[in-house]
């Protein structure tokens, strides 16, 4: 199997194997748990909130000096990260990164499927490779790394979480493929929690909708065109003044993944109900 990078940023040696109970303060404390997609936005901020709440994370991203300094962060707070760097279209890449995990930290209890990919293109300008690509970072490397984690886990239990979207119930036009890929996100969340509850495994899904990150800032200044300000014009238009940050999203997660009886639930993270008519 090839990897691409793998870099250590926690000391070695935590193989223990006693079970990871979570507590009604949401501690993680002796769990370890691998974040796709984290070296910064959305998995960023849930890695550093699992950290925070003592578990072992695993960082996984595809850039190098952004995975570094979200581990950093980590450790610098008193956390523990370990940085493996992998292309998620592969599916050896893949089925390594679980491997990597136990082999460093001796265990996996949690594993969240947040790493995606999202190029504009509609039904006229999308290639067939394009929604190839995405279908295969954004659907077909969360059914293998559950795959390979559920080997892991049965034994002992454990708590997957999918991260969706709310373009999954209707994506704009130009996310066709995108949306497509997080719907059937959804309907592999329900179906697999229903497969896994029988080793005690949850599998939970938030789709959430629209979030501050590094890269959506890229997206609407530079690929939609909307410029530098665009920000300011955005939350007009929320509700609440802003719109959500990594840390709304994390502290859900924090809650889905310390609750021992939640499992196959979809939860919609958005400033207005999904579907509901635009007010006149």
């Amino acid at each position: 199997m090839r990897i691409t990078a793998v870099y250590s940023i926690a000391p070695e040696g935590h193989s223990d194997k006693m079970s990871a109970p979570i507590d009604a303060d949401h501690s993680l404390a002796g769990s370890v748990a691998l974040v796709t997609g984290s070296t910064q936005g959305i998995g960023a901020g849930i890695a550093r909130k699992f950290a925070e709440h003592k578990a072992r994370v695993v960082i996984h991203g595809l850039e190098v000096e952004a995975g570094k300094k979200t581990a950093a962060c980590i450790q610098s707070a008193g956390g523990e990260a370990y940085l493996v760097i992998a292309d998620l279209r592969n599916e050896s890449e893949c089925r390594s990164l679980v491997q990597q995990t136990i082999e460093h930290w001796g265990r996996l209890d949690v594993l969240v499927n947040n790493a995606a990919v999202y190029p504009r293109g509609d039904i006229e300008n999308t290639s067939v490779s394009l929604w190839d690509e995405i279908f295969s970072v954004d659907l077909r490397a969360p059914f293998i790394l559950c795959q390979e984690a559920v080997k892991h886990m049965k034994a002992s239990g454990g708590s997957i979480l999918n991260i969706g979207s709310v373009n999954a119930h209707f994506g704009k036009r130009n996310l066709l493929a995108y949306s497509a890929a997080k719907g059937g996100l959804t309907i592999f969340t329900r179906n697999l929690a229903n497969d896994l509850v029988r080793y005690q495994i949850r599998v939970n899904q938030i789709n959430p909708g629209w979030v501050l990150t590094e890269g959506e800032n890229r997206i609407q200044s530079a690929v939609e065109r909307r410029g530098a300000k665009w920000l300011d014009e955005a939350v007009k238009t929320r509700p609440f003044g802003r719109l959500l940050t990594p840390d709304d999203i994390a502290r859900m997660a924090l809650l889905f993944v310390s609750d021992g009886m939640i499992t196959g639930a979809i939860v919609d993270y958005e400033q207005v109900p999904v579907g509901a008519p635009p007010e006149f």
